[in-house]
């Protein structure tokens, strides 16, 4: 796929997971959901790559530079953004996961010593702005009580482990090992330590046997982990974590599309401002040439 191809088909994915999460919610805990979303997803890949006889095996060097790129990327990622929700709304969530498309530059320039171009640090505070207005009804509304102000640094602190996460990425398929068997590895050590956490947390693990939870697990397993993070792992390869990081930017505004169509959201001048933003740092990150 070309790089608009992968660009296009993480965010129209990811935008959709916004409505299918929400059949996950109910009788089985979120972070255990977490533990069946990415086993199952790892799960698969690894049966695909058998079947196309894909090499599976990699060196112990290898595989903790893999463990490290599920934990921080699939697992405590994750499990902060799910523990962020609960006393914030996912609008505002989504305007502080925005961030990451200033982290990775910094995380480019410190790690991998990319230079911090003007034009990047513009579509950043444009798509971050952009994502700030569509959900401002919700920023508004944010009170300085002790619960939200540490929902607050959970987010960020989610978001900079997720960069975090897309610099190992950068490290990792730098060496060219393959993106598929990657992830595979990836997503199971992610479930596993997700398992973890919520075992010492004193979470219940249990299944939801209803047509919604498995319909919607299998969803988010296959479109939302297995292929979405495939296309952005891809393309993190291709024009680096910096640029592929604005899918944080899109993926809100397919969200808001979506929710428009199936919750009849209404849109008011801010929400129309707000996505006219994000389309234009869209259109200014993705047109520059990578260096």
């Amino acid at each position: 796929m070309s790089n608009l191809g992968l660009y296009t088909a993480a965010v129209l994915i990811w935008g959709s997971t916004w409505l299918v999460i929400k059949f996950q919610l109910g009788v089985v805990s979120p972070v255990v959901s977490v533990v069946w979303r990415f086993a199952l997803a790892g799960l698969m890949l690894l049966a695909y790559s058998a079947m196309r006889r894909r090499p599976l095996g990699f060196s112990a060097r290898d595989h903790l530079w893999i463990a490290l790129q599920g934990i921080l990327m699939f697992g405590l990622n994750y499990v902060g953004v799910y523990v962020a929700e609960q006393v914030l709304t996912s609008g505002l969530v989504a305007v502080i996961f925005s961030l990451v498309v200033a982290m990775n530059a910094v995380g480019m320039w410190v790690f991998f010593s990319k230079p911090i171009r003007i034009s990047t640090i513009a579509a950043a505070i444009i798509g971050v702005a952009g994502v700030a207005l569509v959900f401002w009804p919700e920023m508004h509304g944010l009170s300085s009580s002790p619960e939200e102000l540490r929902g607050l640094a959970v987010a960020v602190a989610a978001t900079a482990i997720a960069s975090l996460g897309n610099m190992v990425a950068t490290r990792i398929h730098r060496r060219q090992l393959p993106v598929l068997q990657i992830n595979a590895w990836a997503m199971l050590y992610a479930a596993v330590v997700v398992a973890l956490i919520a075992l010492a947390s004193g979470q219940r693990f249990s299944f939801d046997p209803s047509w919604s939870y498995v319909t919607s697990l299998l969803y988010l397993s296959l479109f939302g982990s297995a292929l979405a993070f495939g296309a952005y792992v891809t393309l993190i390869r291709r024009i680096g974590a910096d640029r592929a990081s604005y899918t944080a930017v899109a993926i809100p505004v397919v969200a808001l599309l979506l929710s428009s169509l199936f919750e009849q959201l209404r849109w008011q001048f801010a929400t129309f401002a707000g996505v006219a933003l994000c389309v234009a740092g869209n259109v200014m990150m993705l047109r520059r040439r990578p260096e």
